[in-house]
């Protein structure tokens, strides 16, 4: 079986790869392990959810795969291009690029409506405002919120606020979404419909979505589960989603449309 597994794996396409990750903070004379010895690789097209209480390490963890902050020792590879390695103004254009961030407590502009603040990314990556307006109407319409595009963030739901912090992620095309408790502040319904979202945007995008939680049902929605305990990970779990638990009934033919498109790039 886990040869199967192997050969599985080499013919999948690695987007994130961790080796030997080590984080160690000095608090006196003591040496604290925030990461010990951390190794996995995650996969285009895949939602990887990494768990653990206060203090496990998955808040540390996320912010260098993030490149927010430097290991003390070990290799991080993103599409193959090592981010510990990088200096600052490098790690600032990767993640301008690459990287889309789904927020806790949503991080929308008062003082801009629905649809401005899902193109203002774009603003720093040069591109002119009918352009990014008009993507911004594409990635609002993708989260089932065309009609909310006016709408300041005070007019709108905690749901609803989220979505558009959905849609201001995917705008620049990332290959990474990272997503740090993204529903902490929602009640039970809306946080299963945010999900259930998350789950069809990573299929139908074929992008790769790692989030940072400490609850295991809202886990139990990833493709992968990463338990993560005193800076080491202990488990990694996997979920079987079927494609029409995520499209709904025919999912099995549209996921076969997604990769027929993903074949032809």
């Amino acid at each position: 079986m886990a040869e199967v597994r192997e050969a599985e794996d080499r013919k999948r396409n690695p987007v994130i790869q961790v080796k030997n990750l080590y984080k160690v903070y000095r608090v006196g004379e003591t040496k604290v392990y925030a990461l010990n010895g951390v190794d996995f690789t995650m996969y285009k097209g895949e939602f990887c959810a990494i768990v653990g209480t206060s203090g496990s390490g998955k808040s540390t963890l996320l912010n260098m795969l993030a490149g927010l902050e430097k290991p003390t020792k070990g290799e991080i590879l993103i599409s193959g291009k090592h981010i510990e390695k990088m200096r600052e103004d490098q790690l600032v254009a990767f993640r301008r690029e690459r990287v889309g961030f789904i927020f806790q407590s949503y991080n929308l502009l008062g003082t801009m409506n629905a649809i401005e603040n899902v193109a203002l990314p774009l603003s720093f990556q040069g591109i002119g405002k009918k352009e990014r307006l008009k993507a911004a109407e594409k990635y609002l319409k993708l989260v089932g919120l065309s009609h909310v595009g006016d709408h300041m963030p005070n007019q709108m739901s905690g749901g609803q606020q989220q979505r558009v912090g959905i849609a201001r992620a995917l705008v620049v095309n990332p290959k990474i979404i990272f997503a740090d408790e993204p529903t902490g502040n929602l009640d039970s319904k809306t946080t299963m419909e945010v999900l259930k979202l998350m789950q069809r945007i990573v299929r139908e995008q074929q992008q790769t979505l790692v989030m940072v939680t400490h609850d295991d049902h809202l886990a139990s929605y990833a493709d992968r589960i990463f338990h993560i305990i005193d800076g080491k990970i202990v488990k990694i779990e996997e979920n079987h989603h079927s494609d029409e638990s995520i499209f709904g009934e025919g999912g099995a033919e549209k996921q076969e449309q997604i990769s027929d498109r993903e074949d032809k790039r």
